[in-house]
């Protein structure tokens, strides 16, 4: 008897422990972004090293900081592609991250194959946002737009 008191204490304990954690790594941490001033949606334009803020509108944000990877966005803006293009740096490595499931405005697989078709266009926001970490906005032609943090490699040497 005592033999299955140990055992279903152990079941319980680890069930709960593994709860805990998948809570903590979906939900925990989160918090709502909102467009106000200093966190406006920004490109950084050809020929210069300072973003400029964009025009971003109907903005669902969130960011947590336990990670500066966290960060994801969805928004739209009234800029198009062509007028980006020519206006912004175009980002040729981005690697959109998995959101949690709830944030359901963000579907990395769906951005990354748009990105890799050329349906959508990656552009550097903010180069070292936090030291080692780039924002990547990208655009589809209907002015659906996507944001993220993602390693930029400078940490890796």
């Amino acid at each position: 008897m005592n033999g299955k008191l140990v055992a279903g204490f152990l079941v319980v304990s680890a069930l709960l422990a593994g709860g805990l954690m998948y809570w903590l790594q979906v939900y925990a941490f989160y918090q709502p972004v909102s467009l106000a001033a200093g966190h406006d949606m920004r490109l950084t334009p050809i020929g210069s090293d300072l973003p400029e803020v964009i025009v971003a509108e109907n903005f669902q944000g969130i960011d947590a900081s336990s990670s500066p990877l966290r960060f994801r966005a969805c928004f739209t803006t009234p800029l198009s592609l062509g007028t980006l293009t020519e206006t912004y740096r175009i980002y040729d490595r981005a690697d959109p991250l998995l959101a949690p499931g709830w944030f359901d405005c963000f579907n990395a697989e769906a951005i990354g194959t748009a990105l890799q078709s050329g349906e959508a266009v990656a552009f550097l926001a903010e180069a070292d946002i936090v030291k080692g970490v780039d924002r990547v906005i990208a655009v589809f032609p209907d002015g659906r737009a996507f944001g993220w943090h993602q390693l930029n490699g400078t940490l890796e040497q």
